[in-house]
């Protein structure tokens, strides 16, 4: 897949055509949502030692470790399809 081909607004966005010229989305939703559920989970975390609760804290921290193995999948993803262009 080409990289952008200045359809996009936002020129640092790294977005990619796929054959039919459609714009691969998928992988930029996926990486918004995983950063989406490293903030929750940092919220969370706060929240728990603000209150000293320490089962909010681990899910927080547990939020978090998810969001990681997120964008890693994402960035795996990103990797693959670049070595097959």
């Amino acid at each position: 897949m080409p990289l952008c081909r200045g359809h996009c607004r936002d020129n640092n966005l790294r977005c990619r055509s796929n054959v039919s010229g459609e714009i691969d989305i998928m992988s930029i939703e996926d990486k918004a949502k995983a950063t989406a559920k490293d903030i929750e989970g940092k919220i969370q975390e706060g929240a728990g030692k603000l209150t000293g609760n320490q089962e909010a804290q681990a899910k927080g921290k547990a939020k978090q470790a998810e969001a990681d193995v997120r964008n890693t999948v994402e960035d795996a993803k990103d990797n693959v399809k670049r070595a097959i262009d």
